[in-house]
């Protein structure tokens, strides 16, 4: 029988993309915190979503929040002490807006940094949907039910965190991440629309390659000129491309570029540098959406029995998130020192 051979070593150049925190935003000119002066009420409620309900006794808070930690401790809760100890429930948060002049004729979108969870979502009485899920992020499209003209909206949030046991730590209740609202022209670059990776890195050049996913929510098909600026931590201009594409009226067009940097900085633990690529929509003559992706540029050797090697430079573990003795409060398990005798 023929064995099969493995390489010693495995080289795999990468680009770090999208690894910020996740209060980064991408489009600053275009999206505002959304955090402020919600209305939040412990318990059900029957059609919480109504816009003409009253909602003047609810409490008044800014997000994040978390609605079990404000309970009492009990072994007795459903979450049990694995989960915390903590209630869970349902909660409803509610909160009313107006959109600027400047909205008219755009689209309008929410994002939910995390909800935890079964949460469901409705803006002016129109249901959006549901993520079961709490650990993740979720957007939502507000435009075709908003009310302009200085009207006001009301988006209505039911967060489900009855079912219980359903963690291994505590999880928490409610919105416990930021929200964002952000208004873009209709031709714009698609939610987590920027792909980029480097082929080939070097001290001496890096080559990057970025995909770009531009939606056309229009009603016409549109010839749109993509231009991707890359900046380093600076914000001096180091490379630049430019691709013409015709965006056919409610698809997406994947658009392809490659640039070169000379003498990149390299990523590191010592010092992960960032770069930030602008991805600059045009069309009828205006820039109707600005794009950032931040990202940083390495590459790994892989070796058999050996250390992991980033920019080809021995790397230690150092170290990783375990669960610790009260696993359902976590915390981050670093390098152990010298031990202590017992």
């Amino acid at each position: 029988m023929k064995k099969l051979r493995y390489p010693r070593a495995l080289l795999i150049s990468v680009l770090l993309s999208s690894i910020l925190p996740a209060y980064a935003n991408s489009r600053p000119s275009a999206t505002i915190n959304f955090d402020k002066d919600w209305r939040f009420h412990s318990g059900d409620v029957a059609n919480g979503q109504n816009p003409e309900l009253d909602d003047s006794q609810w409490r008044v808070l800014n997000l994040p929040h978390d609605w079990s930690i404000e309970g009492e401790f009990n072994e007795k809760n459903p979450a049990t002490p694995g989960g915390g100890a903590l209630p869970g429930g349902v909660g409803w948060y509610r909160k009313s807006f107006t959109l600027p002049a400047s909205a008219k004729g755009k689209l309008a979108f929410v994002d939910f940094d995390g909800v935890y969870r079964n949460s469901e979502v409705w803006i002016n009485g129109h249901y959006l949907g549901k993520r079961p899920y709490g650990y993740i992020s979720f957007q939502y499209e507000l435009s075709p039910y908003l009310n302009d003209g200085g009207q006001k909206n009301l988006i209505a949030v039911r967060v489900d965190n009855s079912q219980q046991p359903n963690s291994r730590w505590y999880s928490g209740s409610g919105i416990y991440r930021n929200v964002w609202l952000t208004t873009i022209d209709k031709a714009h670059v698609d939610h987590w629309g920027t792909y980029i990776t480097t082929p080939e890195v070097s001290t001496q050049s890096a080559k990057v390659e970025i995909k770009t996913s531009v939606r056309n929510d229009s009603e016409n098909d549109l010839p749109v000129t993509l231009t991707t600026i890359v900046v380093n931590a600076a914000g001096k201009e180091v490379a630049r491309a430019t691709a013409k594409e015709v965006a056919r009226k409610g698809a997406i067009a994947e658009i392809g570029q490659e640039l070169v940097i000379s003498g990149p900085i390299l990523w590191s633990i010592e010092n992960p540098y960032l770069y930030k690529a602008t991805s600059e929509v045009e069309y009828s003559g205006k820039v109707g959406d600005r794009y950032e992706t931040s990202f940083g540029i390495r590459h790994f050797v892989f070796r058999q029995r050996q250390r992991l090697h980033p920019q080809r430079q021995a790397c230690e573990d150092q170290g990783c998130l375990r669960p610790p003795r009260f696993r359902q409060f976590g915390r981050s398990r670093q390098r152990p020192g010298p031990r202590t005798p017992a």
